[in-house]
């Protein structure tokens, strides 16, 4: 009898209808000739132990974590990766085969940078994060290495962004960081590079709504660059109007497959090919 068993790996989070993870992964497994499998396990927060038991359990070499558990995740970690370190945000765990341990570690924010187009320059300018959750904090680690002069987040709490802040300007003096209310936005003139991190848009949660209607969008600068980190429908409300008004834009598509890319890195030791990963991707939106 064959002595074999195939690695697994899996995403949780809450909901994860919209997900391409599987897609994704799998075709990256593929790619590099592994025999392995990536499950979609939905899980509510009041669900999170119970969920680790059972990935540990069941012998899991690792999993991917999406809103709403990339904080509270790392209550549960043996230890963290330095790339954890300023995003304070797990979305890639290892599960050490013999201890059962749990390594956490931020490929978001590898994936941020790297689905910038090379055209847009970020030394120096100023960026608009709107959101202040776990995916904002792989923007604001991305941005902040290559060297952006102010962030200005729009959060629906300005309040819950005290402790974020405070972290943010101790740590970074050279850099300035400001929070206004989501829900006030008027003017958004002075904004270079405008960073959609909420869950507003995504299929099957409100993918019929922007959190920046067109009137206050179109005072962005000429020149204003459009990240929504949705991927799912590939254009968004929002995408929709910064092209009618002609600012360059950009879905989340890419980076979701280089931070998968990355944890595959990371689960495997190797990388899985991106086009593989895209072209699947695209198969299935």
């Amino acid at each position: 009898m064959q002595d074999y068993e195939k690695k697994k790996f899996a995403l949780i989070g809450y909901p994860l209808g919209h997900s391409l993870s599987k897609i994704i992964h799998e075709a990256g497994f593929e790619s590099m000739g592994i025999d392995a499998q990536y499950d979609i396990l939905p899980t509510k927060p009041e669900e999170l132990v119970d969920r680790i038991k059972f990935l540990k359990a069941n012998n899991y070499s690792g999993f991917n974590i999406t809103i709403p558990l990339k904080l509270p995740i790392v209550m549960f970690l043996d230890e963290l990766d330095s790339s954890a370190d300023l995003a304070h945000a797990i979305n890639t765990v290892k599960i050490d085969p013999q201890t059962k341990s749990l390594k956490g570690y931020n490929t978001d924010a590898t994936g941020f940078e790297l689905g910038i187009p090379k055209d847009v320059t970020i030394k120096g300018k100023t960026a608009g994060i709107l959101g202040t959750g776990g995916a904002s904090r792989a923007a604001i680690s991305a941005l902040i290495k290559n060297n952006i002069s102010k962030i200005k987040f729009y959060s629906r709490n300005v309040f819950n962004c005290n402790e974020l802040l405070s972290y943010l300007r101790k740590t970074f003096p050279q850099i300035e960081f400001d929070a206004f209310q989501i829900d006030r936005i008027s003017n958004l003139s002075d904004i270079d590079i405008l960073v959609n991190t909420t869950p507003i848009g995504m299929l099957g949660y409100s993918a019929d709504m922007t959190p920046v209607e067109e009137r206050e969008l179109s005072t962005l600068p000429e020149n204003a660059f459009v990240y929504d980190v949705i991927y799912n429908p590939k254009k968004t409300v929002l995408i929709k109007l910064a092209q009618k008004l002609g600012y360059k834009s950009k879905n989340g598509l890419d980076m979701l497959i280089y931070q998968a890319r990355e944890a595959q890195k990371i689960w495997l030791g190797s990388f899985p090919d991106f086009k593989d990963m895209k072209i699947s991707a695209l198969e299935n939106i």
